[in-house]
């Protein structure tokens, strides 16, 4: 019998229609919940959903479970996925009054609560920063002169490098006191030198049967500071590499002590010059940022299948070689900010010189509006490249950082 699979927003963000589809494609039946029309639900989702229920709003948790009650209630339902950091609360809601396995309240608060998160993996003797929490701006003023400058601010439970700031003296920080004020409670923590990379897994059962390590260049508060980078993340091949045994050692031991069991999680982590794997953050969820697409290029595989396969019937069926580095880079228009794409300088060259190594081209076209780079990080589109040697795929990243222009009008 086909299992009846929930999936909380199936059309955004632009990775889980993929995932909806990698669901139908394992035999499952894909119940959708959005606020959307179903008419406006992106390909490949909209055509592999079996029945869709539009609510209001997504952001009233008892009217969600409600509706899902008198849509199916008659339906046993296996599982409730949700793939998207600000609608975990409400997943484990629905597995809640479904009476459905997975993650529960108190687990989902331990990924989504970035300060309860630390002190559990502070128990397991997991390296984290120092770190705290605050409320109001005495709180904050006070938090940072005991874990002293430098240090980072961010939301409690944000994602993506969102309203996060590194603060070097009191000044700076009666600045972010001022721009998070929209903020209810943030953590503060030391800032750790060294370079950024993701360990990210599908798990079954608690077992990891795949996982990817990534390398953020620049690392995310740099990437979000200055409007003219063009940020990359890079996948990597070599699994004996020392910063993807580093991520390896680390993760697996985030993942015990977190107790994750069956699905995708996403760990940022640093290693610092001395060789220190230090612990930053982890969701139960995929990464975001075409993440997914680079795990799918770097080895010709079908990581969404791969993880509804994971999630449905407790194993990944694939076999993983690691054929290529594969690397991401986002692209923001020059000009102002609110303006419309006019056109695009350098693609010809780049695409004559590299065209074999070009997995994919995705950016906006001409007289389409550009979108806020410091909202989204995938900004006005990408390029991805892929190749065997690590060398050569950070020199085409590069090139495409420089030399392919976005202009806007």
């Amino acid at each position: 019998m086909a299992m009846n699979v929930i999936v909380l927003g199936p059309g955004y963000p632009a990775e889980i229609p993929h995932f909806v589809r990698g669901l139908a494609a394992v035999g499952a039946r894909v119940l959708g919940v959005g606020d959307q029309p179903a008419a406006a639900i992106p390909e490949p989702a909209r055509s592999t959903l079996a029945d869709y229920l539009q609510v209001t709003s997504l952001w009233d948790e008892q009217r969600v479970v409600d509706a899902v009650r008198r849509q199916w209630g008659n339906t046993s339902i296996h599982r409730v996925e949700c793939l998207w950091e600000p609608l975990m609360m409400l997943g484990a809601r629905l597995r809640a009054a479904l009476g459905v396995a997975g993650m529960d309240m108190e687990q989902t608060l331990l990924f989504r609560d970035k300060e309860r998160m630390k002190l559990a993996l502070d128990a397991a003797g997991v390296r984290v920063p120092r770190h705290t929490t605050a409320r109001t701006a005495a709180q904050l003023r006070e938090a940072a002169e005991r874990l002293g400058y430098p240090l980072v601010v961010k939301p409690i439970a944000g994602a993506g490098a969102a309203d996060t700031y590194r603060v070097e003296d009191p000044a700076g920080l009666e600045r972010v006191i001022a721009a998070t004020r929209h903020v209810a409670e943030v953590g503060l923590e030391e800032f750790i030198e060294g370079e950024e990379y993701t360990f990210d897994t599908i798990c079954t059962g608690g077992r990891i049967v795949y996982y990817n390590v990534s390398w953020y260049r620049p690392r995310l508060l740099v990437a979000r500071a200055e409007a003219w980078i063009s940020p990359q993340t890079v996948s990597f091949r070599n699994e004996q590499r020392a910063e993807v045994q580093a991520g390896r050692v680390l993760g697996e031991a985030v993942i015990q002590a977190l107790g994750f069991c069956t699905g995708f999680t996403h760990m940022e982590w640093f290693l610092t010059p001395a060789g220190e794997a230090v612990f930053v953050e982890i969701a139960a969820r995929p990464p975001g940022a075409r993440t997914v697409d680079l795990m799918n290029y770097a080895s010709d595989v079908d990581v969404y299948a791969g993880w509804a396969e994971a999630v449905c019937q407790g194993s990944f069926g694939q076999a993983v070689e690691r054929r290529y580095n594969a690397a991401v880079v986002f692209k923001r228009a020059l000009g102002p900010e609110s303006g419309h794409i006019t056109r695009i300088d350098g693609l010809g060259a780049l695409m004559a010189r590299y065209g074999p190594h070009v997995a994919c081209v995705d950016l906006l076209p001409v007289g389409a509006r550009r979108r806020d780079w410091r909202r989204t990080f995938v900004a006005d589109g990408h390029v991805i490249v892929r190749h065997p040697d690590l060398q050569t795929t950070l020199e085409m990243a590069d090139r495409i950082g420089m030399e392919l222009q976005i202009h806007a009008g």
